[in-house]
């Protein structure tokens, strides 16, 4: 979360700065700023409350000028959302920097500080870091070394873009814990959280390993990493257009990344399958030779992903027949798990930066639990260098807060991962045969479920004067009920909440009234019969029903709950079909609700702090 950019050029920085923020502000967009270095050699600075529009408003009336610059749009972790708490920071009109992160022992820091005279502007951990590198400066150290010195004070993960009066042409990067890529230009050099935020600069990328020093200047780069040692570091080139991160037709990000789901499931499973099976190469080398050794999976994941991983776990057992436990990121890494040597730790992130999902990974390769696998959506992410093997799930570029086609295509992932192991324990040829030929029908049965669209719009009306709501599913459907929940919650700031439909009679059912709607996932599975049971208990308590119902589950609407049919769908790919109407439905309340469903309010996208 936040988002940096910076720039060292023989041009003008600032619009592109303004444009680079633009394009991060799914990181954080409570407060942005930048700072430049202009022809006198000064630091002038512009910081603004708000979305990046309010930055960009303030530069329209009072411009900056410069050929090197930071900035930075905000998501609070340390101080509220305030003009002095904005990145950049600056000391003594010096040096300027903009942090990603939360330094840890940023108390001692500010305490020794204090006593050498430094006086705080702002309430963040940021300040300690513009301090101590003034302080290092003051001490005859180059910036480059200033910089060098302050990353070993500092405990805690950071991602910073530095610049001084004292060195006019130069701009450090550093980076441990958080994303920082550079971006290659001609003559010129670019630093951000994302690639998307360069794409209309470069399309040549350098990504930061942990624990780099980069120092920029127009004439070029060079890279140091954690043992101060000089790198190179492989120069990749993007795939994704400027383009590929904008609206197009569409009114929200999130309505645009919901339609882009077949299209991305496709590129998912594309190259990954042959002849009714899955290729093992896609996982990366030596796949093979690893999932032969695996008695269990272990998924550790956060929010949505989790979810995911929780759906991923239904498949793992009782369509491979091999043991899985998921868990929540933030919870493994502190807790004293037994150690099984023969599993597989499976991380899924979109963004592959998520600090509770890497911290469990580093924790879980620390105690020897076995290989390790990661599904991702970002190449050259801290989860994808540090796990052993890797499957992209190439959703694209997802700038909506709220993740949708992240989520399916890591369901499609799992579900490849389900079917090399499976083989390996009680899976046939003829099931991964059927699982495979879903998954190619998958990417059609979710544009079927698109085209219930416009019913949903006019059905989510009934929520638009709701506060709270209830979401239920069984079996695999479960989770998805959890997901769907979360979506509501997060985007139209409806209390939501998921239960299995058993649990119904065990407590939530003291909740339900006339006042509280019920979403329900009905596949046409095993469970159906119990699952109307269920439902029947909430009509006989009054609650009204809004069910998601295979078109073959033979259910209708009533008094009391309103049937919509879902295409037929095989049950082991359902999951993945009724998460979309649930999509749909969280934003059309979202927008008859009026907030932002783009970037809701205290969240940000991609959350690199614990």
């Amino acid at each position: 979360m936040c988002g940096i950019v910076g720039a060292v050029a023989q041009r003008e920085v600032a619009p592109i700065l303004l444009e680079g923020l633009r394009r991060l502000e799914y990181r954080g967009y409570d407060s942005a700023g930048l700072a430049v270095l202009n022809a006198a050699g000064a630091l002038e600075r512009l910081r603004t409350t708000g979305k990046v529009a309010e930055l960009a408003n303030a530069y329209q009336e009072a411009p900056v000028k410069g050929v090197i610059g930071i900035a930075h749009t905000r998501w609070a972790t340390h101080g509220k959302p305030s003009e002095k708490n904005a990145h950049p920071h600056i000391c003594r009109n010096k040096v300027a920097v903009v942090h990603n992160g939360i330094i840890e022992n940023h108390d001692a820091l500010r305490a020794e500080q204090k006593a050498d005279g430094y006086t705080f502007t702002s309430d963040t951990d940021t300040e300690v870091i513009v301090h101590q590198i003034h302080q290092h400066l003051d001490s005859s150290a180059n910036l480059l070394e200033a910089v060098r010195r302050t990353c070993n004070d500092m405990e805690g993960a950071y991602a910073l873009g530095v610049v001084s009066i004292s060195e006019p042409t130069r701009l450090i990067a550093a980076r441990r814990g958080s994303p920082l890529v550079i971006g290659v230009g001609i003559g010129e050099y670019f630093i951000a959280s994302d690639v998307a935020a360069l794409l209309p600069v470069t399309q040549r990328f350098i990504f930061l390993e942990e624990g780099d020093i980069a120092d920029l200047t127009c004439d070029g780069i060079v890279i140091y990493n954690a043992d101060d040692e000089q790198v190179e570091r492989t120069e990749t080139v993007s795939e994704l257009s400027a383009d590929a991160v904008e609206r197009g037709e569409y009114r929200h990000y999130m309505l645009k990344e919901i339609y882009e789901q077949p299209r991305a499931i496709a590129d998912t499973l594309e190259g990954r399958i042959y002849q009714g099976k899955v290729l093992e190469a896609a996982f990366g080398a030596g796949a093979a030779k690893i999932f032969e050794q695996v008695q269990g999976v272990h998924i550790i994941a956060c929010g949505t992903s989790y979810h995911a991983g929780l759906i991923g776990r239904y498949w793992m057992e009782s369509l491979a027949g091999i043991p899985c436990s998921v868990e929540v990121a933030s919870e493994f890494r502190y807790r004293k798990p037994v150690v099984r040597n023969s599993s597989l730790i499976v991380t899924i992130s979109q963004s592959g930066e998520t600090a509770d999902t890497l911290a469990g990974l580093q924790e879980a390769k620390r105690l020897g639990f076995g290989h390790s696998l990661t599904i991702c959506n970002v190449p050259e992410s801290s989860l994808t260098r540090e796990s052993d093997l890797v499957l992209m799930t190439r959703a694209g570029p997802e700038i909506g807060v709220a993740s949708t086609k992240a989520f399916t295509t890591q369901l499609a992932a799992l579900m490849l991962l389900t079917i090399v192991l499976g083989r390996r324990f009680s899976m046939s040829e003829d099931t991964e045969h059927q699982l495979v030929q879903q998954l190619e029908h998958l990417p059609r049965q979710i544009e079927d479920a698109l085209a219930l669209d416009d019913k949903i719009k006019q059905l989510s009306e009934s929520f638009a004067d709701k506060y709270h709501a209830l979401f239920l599913g069984r079996g695999a459907q479960y989770p998805v009920a959890m997901e769907g929940a979360l979506k509501l919650k997060e985007i139209s700031y409806i209390h939501a909440e998921a239960y299995p439909a058993g649990e119904l009679k065990h407590g939530p059912l003291a909740l339900v009234d006339a006042t509280m709607p019920v979403v329900v996932v009905a596949p046409n599975n095993e469970l159906l019969e119990k699952l109307k049971s269920n439902l029947h208990e909430v009509s006989a308590r009054g609650g009204e029903m809004l069910v998601f119902a295979d078109q073959d589950a033979g259910m209708s609407s009533d008094e009391t709950s309103t049937v919509l049919p879902v295409a037929p769908t095989d049950d082991c790919i359902a999951p993945i079909v009724f998460t979309i109407p649930l999509q749909l439905l969280s934003y059309h309340v979202a927008v008859l609700k009026g907030t932002d469903v783009d970037q809701p309010r205290n969240l940000a996208k991609s959350v690199t702090v614990e």
